[in-house]
C-alpha cells in the first residue's frame, strides 16, 4: 500500500539551496519523488543535488532568480524536459532586511515584493499548465509575519500577507482542474539567514521539545510533505501556522 504521507513525482523547490528549502528538497526525494533545486547561483545548488543524488535520491540543480521571468520559464522547460512534467511546486524563495517603513527606499521595497509575491507569482504561472495536466500541489512559503503583521518588516510582512491570499484565492480558482493551492507560515526557524541576524543555531534547539520558540527547517519540511502528499487531499487553500508556543501579544519579525 502506497504511503499517503510520501511525496512522488517531480517537485520544483525554489531558494534551495540552504534551509527550509534545501530541508523540504531533500525531505521529498527521500521519499522518492524527482527533485529540481534551484536559486540564484548555481554553485550554491549544485550541492543539495549532489547530495541527494548520493543518497539515492534524484535530483537537478538548476540557476534561477525567481523575479526573472524568463530564467522562470526556462527553469519549468528544464524541469519538463528532464522528469516529464511538475507534480508540485514549492515557492520558498524569500529575502528580507529589518528597517523602520520610513526608511525602506522605493527600490527596496520593490526588492522584497518581487522575491516574494512576483517570485511566487512567476513560478506558479509558469508551471500552471503542467500542474493541471492530471492534478498537483503548490506548497507556498509564507510568514507569521504576514499573518499578525512584523514592526520594521513592513515590506516582508505585506508581500507574505498577499501570498496568503494568493493561496486562497488561487486554491479556489484552481480546485476544478485538480490542483490543491496551501500555504505554511513559519515563525522563527532556525535557517542560515536567522543565525547571522540573532546568532541562533539549528544546533542550538531540540527538536523534540514542545515548549520553544524557533523550530528548525527539518519541522517546516515536515509540514510541506503533508501539505503535498495525498495524506492532504482534503486541506485546499488553507495556511498551516508552524510557530512553535503562542506568541500572545508579541508579534514575530520573521
Amino acid at each position: 500500500m502506497t504511503d499517503r504521507f510520501s511525496v512522488s513525482g517531480t517537485a520544483i523547490v525554489t531558494g534551495a539551496s540552504s534551509g527550509i528549502g534545501r530541508a523540504i528538497a531533500e525531505r521529498f526525494a527521500a521519499d522518492g519523488a524527482s527533485v529540481v533545486v534551484c536559486s540564484r547561483e548555481q554553485e550554491n545548488v549544485d550541492p543539495v543535488a549532489e547530495g541527494i543524488r548520493e543518497d539515492g535520491g534524484t535530483a537537478l540543480a538548476v540557476e534561477c532568480d525567481v523575479t526573472d521571468r524568463d530564467a522562470v520559464e526556462a527553469l519549468v522547460e528544464a524541469t519538463v524536459e528532464e522528469f516529464g512534467g511538475v507534480d508540485c511546486l514549492v515557492n520558498n524563495a524569500g529575502a528580507s532586511f529589518v528597517a523602520g517603513f520610513d526608511d525602506i527606499s522605493p527600490n527596496g521595497w520593490r526588492t522584497i515584493v518581487d522575491v516574494n509575491l512576483t517570485g511566487t507569482y512567476n513560478c506558479t504561472h509558469a508551471a500552471a499548465e503542467h500542474l493541471q495536466d492530471g492534478g498537483g500541489s503548490v506548497v507556498n512559503l509564507a510568514s507569521v509575519a504576514g499573518q499578525e503583521g512584523a514592526p520594521y518588516m513592513s515590506h516582508y510582512a505585506a508581500a507574505k500577507a498577499a501570498v496568503i491570499n494568493l493561496t486562497r484565492t488561487l486554491a479556489m480558482e484552481w480546485a476544478g482542474q485538480g490542483v490543491r493551492v496551501n500555504c505554511i507560515a513559519p515563525g522563527f526557524v532556525a535557517t542560515p539567514g536567522l543565525e547571522s541576524q540573532m546568532g541562533i543555531s539549528a544546533d542550538d534547539i531540540d527538536r523534540e521539545t514542545v515548549d520553544k520558540r524557533v523550530g528548525v527547517s527539518e519541522e517546516i519540511a515536515d509540514a510541506a510533505r503533508f501539505l503535498a502528499s495525498p495524506a492532504a487531499s482534503f486541506v485546499v487553500g488553507e495556511t498551516l501556522t508552524a510557530g512553535g508556543v503562542p506568541q500572545g501579544e508579541e508579534v514575530p519579525s520573521l
